[in-house]
This record gives structure tokens, C-alpha cells and sequence, in this order.
């Protein structure tokens, strides 16, 4: 690319003028001057030039990195691992000078510029930026300063955990995951530190087994790791009670099983397409029900009349002074019928109608004049 050549010091030069008159450092998404030689340089351009190296420049960085090495500047997307050490050391330096443990609300944390308890404790919980996750502030000073904390770590039990869940279904609606965070009022406990107690056995936990297989077992909740395994014959049970029940064979749009404990439709469609649960794969929930029950696609409408047809189309013509055609859409006096709907059946014999006929034909013959065709 053509352009005035750049070194690493006249974009630094650079930086810290913008630094000293805006008091932060730039970024790549500012759209203002970098006051280059000609005036027309960008930040944007600055950082597409820094990461492909256009204008002698080496390429493979870019202008936040390029701060971070020079400047010192902490890259967001890039953030220095951190280490129980580390956290434990700033722990001690706030508690010597505050008088308190730090909590995720502490704000900045003072003796290391950019962080935050906030962030710190994120990292804790979520396994980011070096840390094993599972874990929290409040449960690591516990851990590590047992003797200095106020709070030592309680033993927890499945009850405890049963009653958490409870909670949080009640608000949420749904069964909490390993990765559904803190959990309220529970003095910093979060679901992916209990479910790595459960597995390992610590805290008085028995171990060997998760948070999924507890709620499944105690709460008939579904886990998702481990779905029950599907058979022909059982979805065909199941199929039959729907149709029972609602006078329809069921589709993939028809929500969740009757007594199926958690299955929905979507999901055994989706299983017998691909194959999973013991199921044999490429087919689907309708191709299954026309060959186990003959189900015909649109075998689940109603009969119909030829009688009924016709007062539906006195009523069109009624209506809009014309008579209805195949293309003329929705009945309105027939919800969920259209007339494109109509006419196949007519023609192709479906719905209790001997076939053979078209609606243009039914009309006709019954002397109506202006037919379209």
C-alpha cells in the first residue's frame, strides 16, 4: 500500500500527544486525527497498517498491542493470567490497609492497577485467565486464610444443594447447569463449585456423581448429557395417545410429549432424523407415522363436504361480489382452510372427497356464471 513510510516511534509520539490532550490512550475504533504528517492519518488505519505491514512497517501486531508492549496499557483482549498467589498477596495488602476482606464489590483492586475484585472473582468462577474455575473469592479466602477469615468454608449437603435449586427454578423457571453462576443468597457459592465438589467429594460430599444426575434423580429434571434411549414402538405409543387426546396425529411443530417426561416433538423429530437414542436415523416423524399408520400429509384436517363447500364460496361471493379460485388465499369463514387447500382436495381426492373434480369444475357444474378458472 502506498503511503508516507512509519516507524514504531512516530506512531508512540503519536499516542502519548493524543494521551496528554485527551488523558486516555487511543483506540482503534476513535475515528479523530492521529495529527500524522499529512494530516489525513486515522487510529483505524494506524491498526490495519501495525497488523498487515504496509508503509516498512513488520506487520502481525496492532496499535493495542503495540501499547501494551511500549506503554503499558492493558489490553482487554489479552489479559495476563492471573495466579492464586497474586490474588491472595492483593487480598492481604486490602486487608492491612481496609480492615476487611475485599468481596467482588470492592471496586479497583488498588495495589494492581487495571484490576478489579470484580474481574478477579469472574476469573474464580468461570476458569478464566489461568484459573481451574469452580471457585469464588469469598471460598478461596476461606480456603487460603482460614485462620485470619472470618468465615471458614461450611460443609455442604444435598439438601443445601436441593434447596439452591429449588430457589432458582423458582425464579428462573428452569433447573440450573454447572455454568448458571453465583447462586443467590448463598454467601458466594457458585453451581460450577458445587458440581466440582460433588464430583470430587469435597465438603463432605459423598463425590462420584454431578449436579445434572442429582436434579435428575431427585427432581425428575432432564439431564442433558444423558437422554433416555428412544424406541419405535414407544414413540408410536406416544403418537397414538396424542391422537387420542387431541384427534390429531402429532407433527414436529406440536410441543412437549403427553407423559413423555421432558420429550417434545422437535426433539424426537430431530432424533429420528439423525439418528441419536437408539433410534435408526434418515426418516423423520411423519415419514415414521405414514408407514407405521398410514398417515397421509394433511390427513389430520377434517372431512369435507361438498355441501359446505359451496356455502363457503356463496359466502365469498357474497362478500367480495366474485367467486372464490385456488388462488384467492385464506376462507375466511373457515379458519386455517384456504381455497389453493380446497381445490387439491377436489382434485386429488383427500379429505373424505372422491377426487377427480377441480373448484373452477364443482362451480360450473352448479351453474354459476363468471367462474374463474
Amino acid at each position: 500500500m502506498r503511503g508516507t513510510p512509519l516507524t514504531i516511534g512516530q506512531i508512540l509520539k503519536w499516542a502519548d500527544a493524543y494521551y496528554a490532550r485527551e488523558k486516555k490512550w487511543p483506540q482503534a475504533k476513535f475515528p479523530g486525527p492521529a495529527d500524522g504528517p499529512c494530516g489525513h492519518e486515522t487510529w483505524t488505519n494506524l491498526n490495519q497498517v501495525l497488523r498487515v505491514g504496509w508503509r516498512v512497517l513488520p506487520g502481525g501486531s496492532s496499535l493495542a498491542r503495540l501499547l501494551a508492549q511500549h506503554r503499558g496499557v492493558r489490553n482487554r483482549k489479552a489479559l495476563p493470567h492471573l495466579s492464586v498467589r497474586d490474588i491472595l498477596l492483593w487480598a492481604d495488602l486490602h486487608e492491612e490497609r481496609t480492615g476487611t476482606w475485599p468481596t467482588r464489590h470492592s471496586g479497583p483492586v488498588v495495589d494492581a492497577p487495571g484490576e478489579t475484585w470484580c474481574g478477579v472473582e469472574l476469573a474464580l468462577t468461570h476458569g478464566q485467565r489461568g484459573m481451574a474455575g469452580g471457585s469464588s473469592l469469598a471460598l478461596l479466602l476461606a480456603e487460603r486464610r482460614q485462620r485470619r477469615h472470618r468465615q471458614k468454608i461450611p460443609p455442604l449437603t444435598l439438601a443445601q444443594i436441593l434447596r439452591w435449586a429449588d430457589a432458582h427454578h423458582a425464579r428462573s423457571g428452569a433447573w440450573p447447569m454447572c455454568t448458571s453462576g453465583t447462586i443467590a443468597d448463598s454467601g458466594g457459592e457458585t453451581w460450577r463449585g458445587v458440581d466440582k465438589a460433588m464430583r470430587n467429594g469435597r465438603r463432605t460430599l459423598p463425590g462420584g456423581f454431578s449436579l445434572a444426575q442429582l436434579l435428575a434423580d431427585q427432581r425428575a429434571a432432564r439431564n442433558h448429557l444423558a437422554l433416555p434411549r428412544l424406541t419405535v414402538k414407544q414413540l408410536l405409543l406416544w403418537a397414538d395417545a396424542h391422537r387420542r387426546r387431541t384427534g390429531k396425529w402429532p407433527k414436529a411443530s406440536s410441543g412437549p410429549v403427553f407423559c413423555g417426561g421432558g420429550e417434545t416433538w422437535d426433539r424426537i423429530d430431530n432424533a429420528l432424523r439423525q439418528g441419536n437414542r437408539g433410534l435408526p436415523g434418515r426418516t423423520s416423524l411423519s415419514r415414521l407415522l405414514a408407514r407405521e399408520r398410514n398417515v397421509r400429509p394433511g390427513s389430520e384436517r377434517p372431512d369435507l363436504t361438498i355441501e359446505q363447500i359451496l356455502r363457503w364460496a356463496d359466502a365469498c361471493h357474497a362478500r367480495t361480489g366474485k367467486w372464490p379460485h385456488a388462488r384467492m388465499g385464506a376462507i375466511p369463514e373457515a379458519p386455517g382452510e384456504s381455497w389453493k387447500n380446497i381445490n387439491a382436495a377436489l382434485r386429488d381426492g383427500r379429505r373424505g372427497l372422491a377426487g377427480g373434480s377441480t373448484l373452477h369444475r364443482l362451480l360450473a357444474e352448479r351453474g354459476n356464471g363468471d367462474i374463474p378458472k
